[in-house]
């Protein structure tokens, strides 16, 4: 899922409250409320998705009071670390990158797929312009590849720098990108093959949390045994999600 590029480990000596002592009984659950389906504000402007459904059983199998607060991607891991939220869940992909800095639960949504998406399969992804959103993995990616990277702060706006001709090709999380290809009436196509990019997507805590990861991790293994993860990840990403 999307990946954070963290530049620098500094952030892991900005806070060090431990989560029995530092917050009571109320569990602050950090969200981008941006990325459908994982996280978006519906119509009401509550924070609605998979992420929602999946923290709120999450919270009551662990015995936890929680409320959901939204912060923007390029500062949603420096705001964790510095208290402004007890977890993320926000299409954050494990990585080793970002356990420089802080902690993960156990997966909750298994690896997936990013994929390149332009208006014609004829474009050179390896050599054109490629958007993505800013501070990402997948920004790191495209310009590894030898293509020239223009970065967003939004997964919206590298949607539309290909429709209005600024980029050549988005890159970004196959499962974001999908129902807009699909909705865009053949206007987009996918191009090139996917490209697997994580280790899935857990649950942001900060290191001196063990005591919530723990409660955290036995929820999620109590989702899966009995199935009820399989079956928000179908409910929202269709019969051909990867499942556990």
């Amino acid at each position: 899922m999307k990946n954070l590029i963290l530049t620098t480990a500094a952030l892991a000596l900005t806070a060090s409250m431990a989560f029995a002592a530092g917050h009571g009984t109320t569990v602050r659950m950090g969200s981008e409320g941006a990325y459908p389906p994982y996280n978006f504000l519906n119509d009401a402007g509550e924070l609605d998705g998979f992420e929602r459904e999946v923290g709120d059983e999450l919270c009551v199998r662990a015995e936890l009071t929680c409320e959901w607060v939204t912060n923007d991607w390029d500062s949603i891991i420096p705001n964790l670390v510095s208290s402004n939220y007890d977890t993320i869940m926000a299409g954050m992909s494990i990585t080793d990158e970002r356990k420089q800095v802080i902690d993960f639960t156990q997966n909750y949504y298994p690896p997936a797929a990013s994929a390149y998406v332009a208006l014609n399969d004829g474009v050179d992804i390896n050599s054109g312009v490629v958007a993505a959103q800013s501070t990402t993995v997948q920004a790191s990616h495209v310009a590894a590849s030898g293509a020239t990277v223009m970065e967003f702060a939004t997964p919206e706006e590298t949607i539309a720098a290909v429709r209005n001709g600024e980029a050549d090709a988005v890159f970004a999380d196959k499962d974001f990108l999908s129902p807009i290809v699909e909705e865009s009436g053949g206007q987009l196509v996918f191009v090139s093959e996917d490209v697997p990019l994580g280790d899935g997507i857990g649950v942001g805590v900060r290191q001196s949390d063990t005591e919530l990861k723990a409660k955290l991790d036995a929820a999620i293994t109590s989702m899966k045994e009995d199935g009820t993860l399989n079956e928000l990840i179908i409910k929202w990403f269709g019969e051909d999600a990867a499942t556990y």
